[in-house]
């Protein structure tokens, strides 16, 4: 028997080796190839591999080059972006491989946030979900939509930290914490991406936008940034770390600055922490002319400058900029770059080329018969309206007004998005066709009995004073219960779309102050791609549903929660301020000198409101109720090499079956460093049938408690912490423990 399994264990040895040996025999290859071409190529191509254009196919941006076909035959281009469809990538393939003298192939990319023609959730709101299965699996849809349609390449996931919803791109990320962050960069990179690049499902992931973006000053879109090491590194880069450890194939860098130093000419960033450190093998591109755009920043006196800043801070794409083009091959005849650096940009470029098959098949995403098959496919839509079903948070529910009963008397819909469709697929959707999309009306007419009086009225547009707000109290009076869509325009979020004033805009909350007046139930339907402050709505509203732009089945998803058969399950990832003087405003702040005290004047508050949110990270109601027993840890203390384990038993003690997210949060107490309040360290998503309870346990070791010391040493110290568990970031149980 011992020989029996010393064989087994030599074999397997024998395997891992023989593994091993592949891989590197495989990587060798892969780099003898990329050799092969690298050494036909003369310093115009090779500039041209790291050059980026638009097509005219669409726009996403101010175009600057209209000769780029022209580009693309000498070969002074090495990827279109904005070109869809297999059609014209074929074409605009056809003029790279059979016009230019080394027929290198293009890369196709394009802006795949939450779908390319089945659109999905905002990311804010799929991030609501706390579901990382279906996270993977919608940007996994995305990609086979993408790939079907030509294209290589998705500028996605982006995993900026937001804590500001002034930001309009708050919409395109996971909101404000770093370690749930983490997690939802690495889901989307391995759903994008897929399990390898060998056939035609996968496009390359891009995370974006490096580094701290979302703490732009003011909430103002491109503006600068200021922090210290200490929280750039906990707080903001951990989800880009996470995206490379998840094998991102490329990185964008972000337009701001940090500490005087623009993101695109930025070496610690991109070559000592992104190569360096991490051991990123990809390749870096810029944001959209995010090069030229430091002539502006004022850290370099012309676009040449700019251009050999960013090639020597680690840039190997420039997108839409032509900088490198046109400025590049002088300066390094001038030796203010060195060509060592340009080959190894060309280089990770031609291996991505390799990698994604296009050497040997420059057309093989270019296929129209599985384009018409996959694009638009009836599975893909009935899962993007599972995943907005999970990404809904219900934040009011007095009396239990919902569900509402599919057989109920009358029911008046009325708000400028109860019968809008346009709106539905929010910002930054691909190819989506709003068209295509299912208005609220239309879910909840399939969803109501024959005998149900359902009636509508519009009462007012999004964002100006025109009002028929007669028309809209003549529906409400006649119905049993009122629906009342509120929210935000498509356009009022994502990039460019920051706003100083996050209320609803227009005239809406006095068409709601209209409709309250009544006195009838009222059931609140927000649709937004961002925090709003609705203090007066969360006062006296009867149910308010937070389904942000839920993308293509939209309409469908929400009457599904709206009639119960869907019991809402999602939490909210970014806090909701009661004023937008409150702001930033987020769970894992720290603590201050002279915290709140109500007694006490001189304290940090303010004089006009409270410090507390409207609605805190984590948060989110249910149909069914649920009760947590006391927190227990299975030590006292425990050393730097132990596992501390963390129970709790959760129950439902309503009537129906319900999803319950349980989060544990984390504090340290004492520090070399001061320590946020709560951290959030690991959650767990259960279904619960009535009355069934479930033991929960988690772990935590010292890594999961590290942090940047004095001395920006990464690890975790001995002393007293607090673990909470609970249903949100405030309403918790808590118990203690030591690391000794």
């Amino acid at each position: 028997m011992n020989k029996f399994k010393f064989t087994i264990a030599l074999a397997m040895i024998m395997m891992l080796f023989a593994c091993k040996n592949m891989k590197v025999n495989t990587e060798a290859l892969l780099d003898r190839k990329v050799d092969s071409v690298f050494a036909l190529m003369n310093i115009d191509e090779k500039i041209g591999q790291l050059t980026l254009y638009t097509s005219d196919y669409d726009v996403t941006g101010p175009t600057i080059r209209a000769s780029y076909k022209e580009d693309v035959k000498s070969g002074r281009v090495g990827a279109i972006f904005n070109a869809v469809g297999t059609k014209y990538t074929r074409e605009l393939q056809k003029l790279a491989v059979e016009n230019s003298r080394l027929h290198i192939p293009l890369i196709f990319g394009y802006d795949v946030i939450h779908g390319y023609k089945t659109i999905f959730p905002i990311p804010l709101g799929e991030s609501a979900s706390w579901d990382l299965e279906a996270i993977e699996n919608s940007a996994r849809i995305a990609a086979l939509e993408a790939s079907a349609s030509g294209l290589h390449w998705t500028f996605a996931p982006m995993v900026d930290i937001a804590r500001d919803p002034r930001w309009g791109r708050i919409a395109e990320g996971a909101g404000e914490d770093t370690y749930l962050g983490s997690l939802i960069a690495a889901a989307r990179v391995k759903g994008f991406q897929g399990q390898d690049f060998s056939g035609t499902s996968s496009v390359l992931a891009c995370a974006k936008h490096y580094a701290a973006y979302g703490a732009a000053l003011a909430g103002r879109d491109y503006n600068t940034v200021d922090m210290s090491e200490r929280t750039l590194r906990e707080v903001y880069l951990p989800p880009f770390h996470a995206a490379c450890n998840a094998g991102a194939a490329t990185f964008m860098t972000s337009f701001n600055e940090i500490a005087g130093v623009p993101s695109t000419a930025n070496k610690q960033l991109l070559t000592d922490i992104l190569r360096g450190e991490w051991g990123f093998k990809g390749f870096v591109v810029t944001d959209y002319t995010s090069i030229n755009e430091m002539v502006q920043h004022g850290n370099c006196a012309n676009e040449k400058e700019a251009g050999e800043l960013a090639i020597n801070a680690g840039v190997d794409m420039d997108m839409q900029g032509a900088v490198y083009n046109n400025y590049l091959k002088k300066s390094i005849e001038e030796n203010k770059v060195n060509i060592e650096q340009v080959n190894a940009a060309v280089k990770r470029i031609l291996r991505m080329k390799f990698m994604l098959g296009l050497f040997a098949d420059p057309y093989k995403f270019c296929d129209e018969e599985r384009e018409k098959k996959v694009v638009f496919a009836k599975e893909n839509l009935d899962y993007a309206r599972e995943v907005a079903k999970k990404s809904i948070v219900l934040l009011k529910n007095s009396k239990s007004v919902l569900p509402l009963s599919k057989n109920i008397k009358s029911l008046a819909l009325i708000g400028p998005l109860a019968n809008n469709k346009s709106e539905l697929i929010g910002n930054w959707s691909g190819q989506g066709d709003w068209h295509n999309a299912v208005s609220l009306l239309d879910g909840v007419k399939q969803k109501v009995s024959a005998e149900t009086k359902l009636l509508y009225a519009k009462g007012c547009n999004i964002n100006d004073d025109s009002t028929n707000f007669a028309e809209a109290l003549k529906v409400a009076q006649n119905a049993d219960v009122i629906v009342l869509a509120l929210g935000e325009g498509a356009w009022m979020s994502g990039e460019a779309s920051s706003r100083s004033n996050i209320n609803l805009p227009g005239v809406q909350n006095e068409l709601y102050k209209e409709i309250l007046k009544l006195g009838k139930p009222l059931v609140v339907v927000l649709m937004n791609g961002r925090p709003l402050t609705i203090q007066h709505i969360a006062n006296t509203a009867d149910a308010i549903l937070e389904t942000w732009f839920a993308g293509t089945r939209a309409g469908d998803a929400i009457a599904d929660v709206l009639f119960g058969d869907y019991n809402p399950s999602g939490k909210l990832t970014a806090t909701f301020p009661r004023s937008v003087g409150q702001i930033p405003l987020y769970y894992n702040a720290k603590n201050t000198g002279r915290p709140f005290d109500e007694k006490n004047k001189y304290t940090s508050k303010y004089l006009d409101i409270q410090n507390t949110p409207l609605y805190p990270f984590g948060f989110g109601l249910s149909y069914t109720t649920f009760s947590y027993s006391d927190v227990k840890v299975n030590k006292d203390s425990i050393s730097m090499t132990d596992t501390l384990q963390i129970s709790v038993t959760v129950k439902n003690t309503g009537k129906i079956a319900g999803e319950e997210v349980v989060q544990l949060y984390v504090r340290d107490l004492v520090g070399s460093v001061t320590r946020p309040v709560k951290e959030l360290k690991g959650f767990k998503k259960l279904m619960l049938q009535s009355g069934e309870s479930k033991e929960i346990v988690f772990k935590l070791t010292s890594n999961d408690l590290a942090f940047y010391t004095l001395d920006m040493t990464f690890k975790a110290e001995k002393g007293d912490f607090k673990v909470f568990v609970g249903t949100n970031s405030v309403d918790v149980k808590e118990a203690k423990f030591k690391i000794y």
